[in-house]
Order: C-alpha cells, then structure tokens, then sequence
C-alpha cells in the first residue's frame, strides 16, 4: 500500500466514530422543522441563515429546554390580537418576540444605539437563561467548512455554544455585551443590535443536522439568527 493510500485510509478510520455519533443521534431524535400557515419549514438552509425563532417542533426536553413554560413575548409583552407576530409560538416554552419598527416617542428596535440596524418584524428568542437550549433543523447543500455570523443583542454579554448532532462543535462563545450607557432608557438596553462576524467556525456534512444552541452563561440575550458562509480557505 503506497504512503498516501495508508494516509487516506488512516483519515476514514477517524472518522467513522464521529459519523457513527451522528447518524445514531439523528435516528433517534424526536423533533421536526418547523413548520406553520405562513412559514412553509423542511430543514433550515445551509449556506443561509437560520433563524432561532424557527427553532424544531416537539416540545420541551425534545426540540428545547426553557426555564419555564410561559412564553414571555407572545401573548404576555406582546399582547394577543389575532396578529401572527403577536401570537407566533404563543403555548410554548421558548420566549420569542420580534424587531419593532417607527414605534414614537421611543424607538425600539431601530434606535439610534444599534450597532447594526437589523430587519423589521424580525422574529426571534428572547428572555433567555442558563441552561436553556434549542434545536434547529438544517440541510447543509455541500459539506464543508462554514463560518457563523450572528445577529443578538446582549444586555451584559455572556456565553453560548452550538451542538452539531449532540455533540459540541464551538466550545463556549463569548457574546460581547451591547450595552450603551448614553442610552437613557433603561429598558432599551436589550434592544441594541448588533453583528458578531465569523462568531465560529464549523465543519459540515451535506445533507440534514441537528444544531443545538446552548446558553451557558448570564443570558438576557436576544438570538436573531446565524448567518453560515463557506469559510475561505
């Protein structure tokens, strides 16, 4: 066996307990995409970004773990209407709420102390603890190397990590904080926008994963979505 033959064969061989890990992970698991009258779902796509907000079906200790089983955001913060926005994922456990726009006399989401001004009527998960997780269904079209830009805000910064199939792929991530002193409303501290380039790095397979998003220290952030490039090389 020639030296680059042995090399290849010696590089499938260490392979095989990781890809082993992750199809056993995946017969086993229990969510689904979401999926709803306005989002049509399948898995989330990579390269693409995957938005938090869209996070699996099935459940507390399935598709996420929450602290408590009220939604803080729809139906409580944001008052029952009939509205989608208002309403969206109101019985479940994960806090979930959405960029408001033109709100006067105090701006909300468009304020002039984001970093970046992000999309309106933007969903995402909020109220965030220690502790809890979610999953996220994806379709990665090629196997490769991506790196995750990352829309949140951050009270008081923090951590979080990212799970591929059950297994973590990150390692803990520290969330810089957006918080502003100038801005006089104490309230507004949890809606400074801002976008942390390349927050990771992450290896792929093609076809369907599991992400799971951890938060491991402080919380009192709001998780928009994770935009995946390939990473250059």
């Amino acid at each position: 066996m020639s030296r680059r033959a042995f090399f290849l064969c010696f590089v499938a061989a260490s392979m095989l307990p990781a890809i082993a890990f992750s199809q056993s992970f995946l017969s086993q698991y229990r969510g689904l995409p979401y999926h709803d009258s306005r989002y049509q779902g399948g898995p989330q796509k990579i390269p693409g970004r995957v938005l938090s907000a869209y996070y699996d079906l099935g459940g507390e200790g399935v598709a996420y773990h929450d602290s408590d089983p009220q939604n803080h955001g729809s139906g409580e913060l944001n008052p029952v209407d009939g509205t989608y926005l208002n309403e969206f994922r109101i019985h479940e456990g994960v806090d979930t709420s959405y960029t408001k726009f033109n709100r006067k006399p105090d701006p909300i989401d468009d304020n002039p102390f984001d970093k970046v001004v992000p999309p309106a009527d933007l969903l995402y998960v909020g109220w965030t603890e220690p502790g809890e997780w979610f999953n996220i269904t994806v379709d990665v079209t090629h196997a490769g190397t991506y790196a995750a830009d990352f829309l949140y805000t951050s009270n008081r910064g923090g951590t979080i990590s990212v799970d591929v199939n059950g297994k973590d792929a990150t390692g803990p991530l520290e969330i810089a904080s957006t918080s502003d002193p100038a801005d006089p409303l104490a309230w507004r501290q949890w809606h400074h926008w801002n976008l942390a380039s390349q927050l990771f790095k992450v290896r792929l397979n093609k076809g369907k994963s599991v992400l799971t998003v951890h938060i491991l220290t402080r919380g009192n952030m709001n998780l928009a979505y994770f935009d995946f490039k390939q990473a250059q090389r």
